[in-house]
């Protein structure tokens, strides 16, 4: 569809055991972002998001600020294919 976009994000910094990726279901549920995150094995979090452009991208926004205990050092970001996800994981 051409209303919905699909994002994979590669966080870095301290984002690991500081509640990153709860802080990225809860701002991905608020805005109706669907996807996932999981820790990565060399400290960083990986996020796929799916869904409306704007949406999308405020969620992306908020990666980048990270929770209060966390620091965002760097987010890649590629456009990626849509998985049609429904809801989202916390891997």
């Amino acid at each position: 569809m051409a209303d919905r976009v699909a994002r994979e994000l590669v966080v870095r910094g301290r984002v690991q055991g500081v509640f990153f990726r709860a802080f990225v279901r809860d701002e991905a549920k608020r805005r109706g972002v669907n996807g996932r995150a999981t820790n990565e094995a060399d400290g960083s979090v990986r996020v796929h998001l799916e869904g409306d452009p704007e949406a999308v991208a405020a969620v992306g926004r908020a990666c980048a600020a990270g929770p209060e205990r966390a620091r965002v050092d760097r987010v890649e970001e590629h456009e990626v294919e849509g998985e049609g996800l429904t809801g989202f994981e916390v891997g």
